[in-house]
């Protein structure tokens, strides 16, 4: 695959989003959060993600508290969350299971170590 636009929500759709992101490029982490949640991600920088419908979330962070994870207060689904990369950047993780018209389990993902954080 290649960089391509794809839309994604919550289960509700009071959060919604555009996303330019290559699905080539998607992670499974076993941290005590994506594990939980059955996460299958992809990264992309922040100018890749526009919020089309940015309803009311709540947010969580755990651990070095970096990621701001943002999920929907009405359906609880967690589409997205935002943070920096290694660089320094802004980087937007985007929850692939919340992507219209993809089926997640059907990506090579890698997998990563988020556990030994």
């Amino acid at each position: 695959m290649t960089r391509q636009s794809y839309q994604g929500s919550c289960q509700c759709g009071s959060v919604a989003y555009e996303v330019q992101a290559d699905l080539d490029e998607t992670f499974t982490c076993n941290c005590s959060r994506c594990q939980r949640l059955g996460f299958v991600l992809t990264f992309v920088p922040k100018a890749d993600f526009h919020l089309t419908s940015d309803g009311p979330v709540t947010e969580y962070l755990f651990n070095r508290k970096q990621i701001h994870h943002r999920f929907c207060p009405t359906c609880g689904v967690e589409s997205y969350a935002f943070g920096t990369g290694p660089d320094g950047a802004e980087v937007v993780a985007v929850n692939v299971n919340c992507l219209d018209g993809i089926n997640p389990r059907e990506l090579a993902s890698q997998a990563v170590d988020g556990a030994s954080y």
